[in-house]
């Protein structure tokens, strides 16, 4: 299954179809579809929901998404919802990059939860995994009825087959899948590792810019969504795909005589998208003093409380730091709101060593953190006088209201760096008292 190519824009309404004259003229459900086809509606929303926040497609398809075997129970135990019970760690953690596969393993069996906070069935809160993998899925599809998929490529380029067309994504690209929408992942180099959000809440959007003003951040053209593209694949006699479904938390399965990949024309809003995080317009201080890291939100859940995410997704890209009588790097700092960090490329400006490429750390609600030493003691000295360049890096952040609770594998992973808290040993007294 090839990519058709793209159209552009954040949420907008699209119509689109890889054969002509698929889609119907003037209504949704003709009593018989052209091509033979059946038409579906995928809702991503309350039929209710405001106009400028209704989510739904109409799909025209080869056969109907009820068309598979009964579900049962599918055991992956490193991928689950089961955040950790009871008391959460303060301490600051830090791991190492997910080791790479080193046997046939493909995305759904190489998905690792890393942490996470609510749940599926109170629409709220998130689900942080990472994943490596070392081969395409075959003759499997997936999809998560419990939330969207924010997929965040570090290592290997990834074509992710959907029902509404073909995503290819690379590290630096972001692909956003949507609830209950059925996809392929596909390798296109040898191995692939990367990060997955899961996001239990409403759906991301774009944030408002405000002082800002109507340009900059993630500009809405540069998202883009996949043409129709269709396979129209049977299994062989006596055989069967299958259907991985996670629904409450767990995984479910069942035989599938057929590509559920099969939609031939489309129209409506609820779609997977991708974008370049190199697209982004970064905004940053030309005086003093640093803004506040609001300046880098991609894109954001909202939750029911104004000005307040459910999930923020940020970045931190190549850019000039020129803030003079200021310590340019990030400050020390304790928030209201827990963050899950990754690095996807480069160095971290606040880290001088330890935060590598496929690493992750996490530093929940009022738990101190910030530069470490080696880097603190370099920008305390530096010569305001001359720009910084942060350059050939890229990290990002899943920030949430909630505690984000580490899963206990993720606690006693091999991977953990459990001395990570000795980057700040060096942080010396300065105070003269004069």
């Amino acid at each position: 299954m090839k990519s058709n190519g793209y159209q552009s824009g954040f949420g907008n309404e699209f119509a689109t179809e890889a054969l002509p004259g698929t889609l119907p003229v003037g209504r949704n459900s003709p009593q018989q579809v052209a091509h033979g086809l059946y038409a579906e509606q995928l809702t991503g929303t309350a039929f209710t929901a405001p106009r400028h926040a209704n989510r739904r497609s109409w799909l025209y398809r080869i056969r109907p998404a009820a068309m598979h075997g009964p579900f049962a129970p599918f055991d992956q135990p490193r991928l689950h919802n089961d955040f950790q019970a009871g008391a959460v760690t303060p301490d600051q953690l830090r791991w190492d990059p997910l080791p790479l596969a080193t046997t046939p393993t493909d995305f759904v069996d190489g998905l690792f939860t890393m942490a996470g906070n609510g749940s599926p069935q109170a629409q709220t809160g998130i689900g942080i995994h990472l994943y490596a993998a070392n081969r395409s899925m075959q003759g499997r599809f997936f999809y998560d009825a419990d939330g969207e998929l924010l997929i965040v490529p570090q290592l290997g380029r990834l074509r992710i087959a959907t029902e509404l067309g073909v995503l290819e994504i690379e590290p630096q690209e972001i692909a956003v899948i949507p609830r209950g929408v059925r996809f392929r992942v596909e390798l296109l180099d040898e191995q692939a590792r990367g990060y997955v959000c899961e996001n239990f809440g409403a759906m991301l959007r774009l944030p408002d810019l405000g002082p800002i003003g109507s340009n900059g951040l993630a500009n809405p053209r540069d998202f883009l969504i996949p043409h129709a593209a269709y396979e129209d694949i049977d299994a062989a006699p006596g055989e069967s795909f299958e259907l991985i479904g996670k629904f409450q938390g767990h995984l479910w399965r069942a035989d599938i005589g057929h590509s559920p990949l099969d939609v031939v024309g489309w129209h409506g809003n609820y779609a997977p998208y991708k974008y370049d995080l190199r697209r982004f317009n970064t905004i940053g201080s030309i005086s003093y003093d640093h803004p506040d890291p609001s300046i880098f939100l991609v894109l954001h859940s909202p939750s029911d409380t104004p000005g307040t995410s459910n999930i923020d997704f940020a970045i931190f890209p190549p850019r000039w730091l020129v803030a003079q009588d200021t310590f340019r790097p990030p400050w020390f700092h304790r928030n209201i709101a827990s963050e899950f960090m990754g690095l996807i490329h480069g160095a971290y400006d606040a880290k001088a060593e330890g935060f590598v490429p496929g690493g992750s750390s996490l530093h929940n609600s009022m738990t101190g953190h910030g530069p470490d030493a080696a880097t603190f003691d370099k920008a305390s000295h530096a010569d305001l006088a001359k720009p910084d360049v942060i350059r050939d890096t890229m990290a990002f952040m899943f920030e949430t209201r909630g505690v984000i609770r580490p899963t206990t594998q993720a606690l006693a992973a091999t991977h953990r760096q459990r001395d990570y808290q000795a980057c700040w040993a060096g942080l010396q007294k300065r105070f003269s008292g004069s």
